[in-house]
């Protein structure tokens, strides 16, 4: 078959439009290629930079003329919506270089008779490494000493060695990851290299794990100075750690989350860190993004460490997520059946 691929790669600041026709070139190979690149701006997320907003209509109109004759979309942001869907008749896959399409209205799509992808696991490694660096930066106030000597030029930061205000280390601590699947397997696989004695909830993980495998959320709470969380958010995990669960924990231990804010009850946190019963915690979601002016959490400086969601942010996701989403673009037009595919 002669006949060209039509695509639009709708990339952003991210995932940009040459990457993803980078990787459709390499992927796509037994028919022609007929790429149309579009740059789209952050959409009115409630995560991720925000940068050169477009509001929704003036989005799906950039979308709605790219596509005009083409038959795939492969974009990480763009809106397709129902008006997207039914203003481009030609449109058969649509590919999206994140974890889950949640800018693709499934139902219209298949109304519309669209297959839907994406690409999951494309950021596993950057978020777990980079729950390992807010954990180590939580556990040996590095943030706070980094601001005390560069921001204010003060040597107070030294206070931090003394006994009383002295860190933990990872080397023998115990540590409980709640979830075992993409990220949480691959940081219980770098904690253990420091020694730590990692465990591990998850009634879903199947076969060999490492660390300790524990029966009951309440166990593992018990028993961990560190909690780090790393389950999907769904209306059974939504607030999984709240009071109660915060009180099991030994008083002094640490929090983290870098996988979604809503898992985690955020008021009960700062209970938690203002009477000292959490001697830390390190965040990179929150229950509202951008996080809102007036966030107690801001008052809790000394004790915590705040990143705005970056823990999918580096360059190498960016490659993968094209990669994945292009692999998928090419057994499309080979007729293959498609490995991650919604609709």
């Amino acid at each position: 078959m002669n006949t060209p691929v039509r695509v639009v790669a709708a990339g952003d600041h991210f995932v940009l439009p040459t990457l993803i026709d980078r990787a459709l070139t390499d992927e796509v190979i037994q028919r022609p290629l007929d790429v149309r690149e579009l740059t789209l701006g952050w959409p009115m997320e409630p995560f991720g930079p925000v940068a050169e907003v477009r509001e929704a209509s003036d989005a799906e109109d950039a979308v709605i003329e790219a596509l005009d004759g083409r038959e795939v979309l492969v974009t990480q942001m763009a809106p397709v919506t129902e008006r997207v869907l039914a203003a481009c008749p030609d449109l058969r896959l649509v590919v999206v270089c994140r974890g889950g399409p949640v800018n693709v209205n499934l139902d219209a799509a298949t109304r519309h008779d669209v297959r839907v992808c994406y690409a999951p696991g494309r950021n596993a490694a950057a978020t777990a490494e980079f729950t390992v660096g807010l954990l180590l930066a939580a556990l040996r106030r590095i943030p706070q000493a980094h601001d005390s000597l560069a921001r204010q030029r003060s040597w107070r930061g030294a206070t931090y060695y003394t006994y009383e205000h002295s860190g933990l280390e990872l080397e023998d601590l115990p540590v409980g990851l709640v979830g075992y699947g993409a990220v949480g397997s691959r940081v219980a696989r770098a904690l253990a290299a420091f020694g730590a004695q990692v465990m591990v909830y998850d009634p879903y993980a199947r076969g060999e794990i490492h660390g300790l495998r524990l029966p009951t959320l309440d166990d593992l709470l018990t028993r961990s100075r560190v909690v780090s969380l790393h389950a999907r958010l769904t209306p059974e995990t939504q607030g999984l750690l709240g009071a109660r669960e915060l009180a099991l924990l030994p008083r002094g231990s640490v929090v983290v989350n870098v996988a979604r804010g809503p898992l985690l009850d955020e008021a009960a946190l700062c209970d938690a860190l203002e009477s000292g019963a959490l001697s830390a915690a390190a965040l990179d979601t929150f229950d509202r993004e951008p996080l809102p002016a007036d966030s107690r959490l801001f008052a809790l400086a000394d004790r915590v460490v705040l990143t705005p969601h970056l823990g999918g942010a580096s360059r190498a996701v960016a490659v993968k997520a094209a990669r994945i989403a292009a692999a998928e673009v090419g057994r499309w037009a080979r007729g293959e059946p498609l490995a991650h595919c919604l609709t």
